[in-house]
């Protein structure tokens, strides 16, 4: 490359690897999502299991990854281990679909809720009828949207000046929330668990029951339970997912063969325990019910008003104002390497594939930045996010599947580090995430087709993406 475009700079080491996959995946999910989960499951068993068979796949996942990651260690991750598995289609959907919602909705969900818990000192913050500035259509404009779309270009702008401060940002704000949540979970235990709670709790834990809002319960029988699972971990995978985003850095890590697979390892276990620990507390600080009908879904506050008094609410607001923060700088920052490697390829705007004198892409910073503004401003990035759960599940299952093809196929390719457990534990995840793409089709098919379409838009782009290339040559 030329001095106009210099190349990415390995800067980043595995203290600051496994921090951004630890800080991508924490957001707001932890906080919240629990109240749905137990909604679906009604147990204190299964809520627990959900977040286990979720941190189990999320492991399995990162170990896997760490195999494509030693073989293809530059920018752009999951894009270029489809492209290498498969061809340039399946990776250029992937990318598309990421650019179109996966990352930028994530992105503005994100934002969205730092503002939303902003709320809580600011109340001209909290998404109300009275704090509503206008009505667009189906669109509804809020203060919150304006200060999360602030915060998005704040952190933008943060990384147009190099990984540097975006490296500083993501260390110190995720070892803040990791020290803040393990907090939260110790004082749970100490200051307020109560043994009548935890036991009335797991009394009958395996018994599945659909809890629904007024308080009406249904006992969850036979198949029907597998619906409720994997209705479940919709919640659960999204508070889950971002742990690749390192992969998308490659190029900008210090020995990437050997620190992304093992800074996903450490990153994910890190997510895994913290998770199930925080659900732990939470069965032993609040009854069922108060679990399942949480005011607006955020249990850890209700929890914390249990362990804080009065001041519990403003505790876990500052809390996840941290995390979102830390998230979305995560998001950010990884984000923008793979349109950037999509461009390099030719199927991405030429711009998104120049870096600045800082060594990075700007312009795919900012053009990520658009679009998760818009989503902002939309108000429905979080249906979005649902409808593709499906999508990114079926994306890794595809990715993973991709190590046995690649064996096959580039024998010859140097694997500094092999997937663990090969082939049982991929095979595993694959049978996994099959399944919960089967029982999504059957018992939420709204959580299906929405993503479907999204990623089939790209097919033609794709076509045309090629024809402008080729045009240009």
């Amino acid at each position: 490359m030329n001095n106009n475009n210099p190349s990415f700079k390995p800067t980043l080491g595995l203290l600051d690897a496994t921090m951004i996959v630890a800080g991508s995946m924490i957001g707001s999910g932890i906080f919240i999502v629990s109240a749905d989960i137990t909604r679906n499951v009604g147990s204190a068993g299964w809520l627990i299991a959900v977040w286990l068979i979720t941190g189990f796949m999320t492991l399995t996942a990162a170990l896997s990854y760490g195999e494509l990651s030693a073989m293809f260690p530059k920018a752009g991750g999951q894009y270029v281990y489809l492209k290498e598995s498969y061809n340039k289609l399946t990776g250029f959907l992937y990318g598309w679909s990421f650019f179109s919602v996966i990352q930028t909705g994530t992105i503005a969900a994100v934002g969205v809720a730092f503002s939303k818990f902003a709320g809580y000192f600011f109340p001209s913050l909290e998404m109300t009828d009275e704090n509503m500035l206008a009505q667009i259509g189906f669109v509804k404009l809020y203060p919150a949207q304006f200060v999360s779309i602030a915060i998005i270009i704040f952190l933008t702008y943060i990384n147009t000046k190099g990984v540097q401060g975006g490296k500083l940002i993501q260390t110190t704000f995720t070892v803040t929330k990791l020290l803040s949540l393990f907090g939260l979970i110790v004082f749970g235990f100490l200051l307020a668990a109560k043994s009548e709670v935890w036991n009335a709790n797991w009394t009958d834990a395996w018994s599945m029951k659909n809890i629904s809002g007024d308080n009406s319960i249904t006992a969850v029988l036979g198949v029907a339970a597998f619906g409720a699972i994997a209705a479940s971990m919709v919640g659960s995978i999204f508070s889950s997912d971002a742990w690749n985003n390192v992969t998308f850095i490659a190029g900008e890590i210090k020995n990437p063969q050997r620190n992304i697979g093992l800074s996903l390892f450490l990153g994910t276990l890190i997510v895994t325990v913290i998770y199930v620990a925080a659900n732990l507390m939470y069965l032993s600080v609040l009854p069922l019910n108060d679990i399942a009908h949480a005011p607006q879904d955020r249990v850890a506050v209700s929890a914390s008003n249990l362990i804080f008094g009065n001041i519990g609410t403003y505790v876990i607001a500052v809390m996840i104002m941290i995390s979102t923060f830390g998230c979305n700088n995560g998001l950010i920052l990884a984000g923008a390497r793979v349109y950037y490697t999509m461009a390099q390829d030719g199927l991405f705007f030429k711009k998104a594939g120049e870096l600045n004198k800082n060594a990075v892409p700007e312009w795919a910073l900012w053009a990520q930045c658009v679009v998760a503004s818009l989503l902002c401003l939309s108000g429905k990035y979080g249906d979005l996010l649902d409808m593709v759960s499906f999508i990114v599940v079926i994306f890794y299952v595809l990715t993973i599947a991709g190590i046995f093809i690649l064996r096959k196929k580039r024998p010859e390719i140097d694997r500094p580090y092999k997937a663990f457990g090969y082939p049982i534990l991929p095979a595993i995840y694959m049978l996994m995430g099959i399944t919960f793409c089967v029982l999504l089709i059957v018992y939420k098919p709204n959580f299906t087709w929405p993503g479907l379409i999204i990623t089939l838009i790209g097919i033609p782009l794709y076509y045309l993406a090629v024809r402008n290339k080729k045009q240009e040559a």
